[in-house]
């Protein structure tokens, strides 16, 4: 998760990209940012959608990196080339995987900037951003005589439709994206920008968060008898650990979450089958991110539903719940113990 409150834009471009080749223009010029107040507004414009961006990516290619094109031009901006050269240049690479008919024009903004404040350090970085939907807008004037107003349309606070923050850190950098399409082709991310998840703690909190809920509620109930009280308990010991550990190690996590050892024979298996399918497996043992816990967090919910009568919220003591069946009833039951009412 970035900071943006020390960040400074040093410049930025504007060209106009188009299905149609036409349509399409770049300019030769910067933007003048001598009014402080336009520079604000660019800055929150450009920065803003990425501070709670906490999933990290990198620039990739499956043969060499070197190959990335705009890993390329980025790294050139970065070593201070031409900004207003180079920037045509993305602008000419972005036209030439532009090559749908699905694929909307847009404002195609390129902007440089230093003092982005990521994990505690400050980098420089780029921003490329695509506005493809403008927003209505009233404009009022006021005359001498009179006030009136028009309906106009441009680009204002909302979110970019497609945008990519590129932060100089290591090589191969380390990308924040937005990309918003539904209906178009996947261009954005696979043919202009060439990425793949980073390897660091934030994704590897992420993915063994997902990792571990999926064990849990999608592989135990294949391989042992559990009820959906144990689950939800083992759901809540999982964010519990990530809650209150620094740092993961996956003997110790198995030990105080899944405890025995069938289970954690299984869960090893189960997270082996899950690194194979990732281009960057997660290591045994990492930092963990809080940001990343509290995201997934939402995702891990302690609902014991029962039919449509009755939800049960556990979050404590498994031990104060009791399971049965009712001989007389030929129904399930749960019996909750309490000390009073809040």
């Amino acid at each position: 998760m970035i900071e943006i409150d020390e960040a400074f834009l040093k410049r930025v471009i504007l060209h106009r990209v188009s299905y149609i080749e036409s349509q399409a223009r770049t300019s030769d010029q910067v933007c003048d940012l001598s009014d402080e107040a336009l520079a604000d507004v660019f800055k929150n414009m450009f920065l803003k959608p990425f501070t709670n961006n906490v999933s990290s990516q990198e620039f990739h290619h499956t043969i060499n990196i070197s190959y990335n094109v705009l890993f390329g031009l980025s790294k050139e901006i970065y070593g201070n080339g031409n900004f207003i050269e180079l920037s045509k240049q993305i602008f000419q690479h972005l036209m030439s995987v532009s090559n749908d008919s699905k694929i909307k024009d847009g404002d195609l903004f390129v902007a440089k900037f230093e003092d982005i404040k990521l994990n505690g350090q400050f980098y420089e970085g780029l921003g490329i951003y695509k506005f493809e939907d403008k927003q209505p807008f009233l404009e009022t004037n006021l005359t001498s005589t009179d006030l009136s107003y028009s309906l106009r349309k441009g680009v204002g606070p909302k979110k970019p439709e497609k945008a990519c923050l590129i932060i100089f850190t290591d090589e191969p950098y380390t990308l924040l994206l937005i990309d918003n399409s539904t209906t178009e082709t996947d261009y954005w991310q696979n043919q202009f920008i060439g990425n793949r998840p980073k390897a660091d703690f934030v994704n590897n909190t992420t993915d063994l968060l997902v990792l571990a809920k999926s064990f849990i509620t999608e592989q135990i109930p294949q391989e042992f008898d559990i009820n959906r009280s144990d689950q939800i308990d083992l759901l809540n010991k999982s964010i519990a650990y990530f809650k209150e550990q620094d740092s993961f190690d996956i003997d110790e996590f198995s030990k105080k979450v899944i405890s025995s050892n069938e289970g954690i024979e299984s869960f090893k298996k189960y997270k082996k089958n899950f690194d194979d399918a990732l281009d960057t497996p997660i290591p045994d043992t990492f930092d963990i991110s809080e940001a990343a816990v509290k995201k997934q967090a939402r995702a891990y919910k302690s609902v014991l539903k029962l039919d449509k009568n009755f939800h049960i919220y556990i979050h404590g003591n498994k031990e104060l719940i009791e399971n049965g069946f009712d001989e007389e009833k030929h129904m399930n039951f749960y019996k909750v113990y309490y000390h009073q009412e809040i």
